[in-house]
């Protein structure tokens, strides 16, 4: 018996079954499921013998794993804009969010700036951002740019370090997500794409940004992202792996 994680909760299972797979050298493939006892003494799994796996049994197999391992429905906010089992994908219209630095050169400093568009994505593989130019929710053809950030890397992966994110992936997690990249703190930019287009650089475009120079988030320091729109991003095919 062995507990695992589902979504939000955790459930006792055992093994009750296993699917083995075989391949022949003129490539077709095959299967035979197996009914999985306890040995008497030691409890541990036997594998029975098997049969054919026939088209009816993997689909009843198929279906018993979608109703009781699969997240749970959700109701998908207007900011969602793509589900798959790997990651999901969110929009953030521009707002004044507070913001939270600690590196040497700017100090320890935080204050509510102006924020861009945002379109982030947590999936299996990570935790990105990406930036818009404008403020409606985007659609598949809408052209991604650079995440404005320090603790960002090239292809908008996020430097998660200690931040405070969920574990889960689903749509009931963003809220948390998004706390945890805006309450970490921006400790250093990464080496890679520039991420803005300012003068005297990165540095210089955060002291004013902290300093209140800005009343809305300077679109014109966008650094595209030659290729990427979010219709790509949602499919894979971004240049992160899905």
């Amino acid at each position: 018996m062995k507990n695992v994680s589902i979504g939000q909760t955790g459930h006792d299972v055992a093994l009750s079954s296993a699917l083995l797979l075989y391949k022949a050298e003129n490539g077709s493939h095959y299967a035979t499921v197996h009914p999985v006892t306890a040995e008497h003494k030691t409890g541990r799994p036997i594998i029975g013998a098997g049969r054919p796996l026939d088209r009816r049994t993997l689909i009843d197999a198929l279906m018993q794993l979608d109703r009781n391992a699969a997240p749970k429905a959700d109701f998908l906010p207007a900011t969602v804009l793509g589900v798959t089992s790997a990651a999901v994908t969110w929009w953030c219209p521009p707002s004044a969010r507070r913001v939270f630095f600690r590196c040497s050169e700017l100090g320890e400093r935080s204050a509510i700036v102006p924020h861009p568009g945002l379109v982030f994505q947590a999936g299996a593989d990570g935790f990105r951002v990406f930036a818009l130019k404008g403020d409606g929710r985007p659609d598949a053809s809408t052209p991604l740019f650079e995440p404005p950030y320090f603790n960002t890397w090239d292809k908008g992966k996020i430097c998660i370090g200690s931040a405070n994110v969920p574990r889960r992936i689903e749509v009931s997690a963003i809220a948390g997500w998004e706390e945890g990249f805006f309450t970490s703190a921006f400790t250093h930019p990464n080496h890679g794409s520039k991420r803005v287009e300012y003068e005297n650089g990165f540095y210089a475009f955060w002291k004013d940004m902290l300093d209140g120079k800005f009343e809305a988030f300077p679109l014109d320091v966008l650094v595209p992202m030659k290729g990427v729109t979010a219709g790509k991003l949602v499919a894979g095919k971004s240049g992160g792996k899905q």
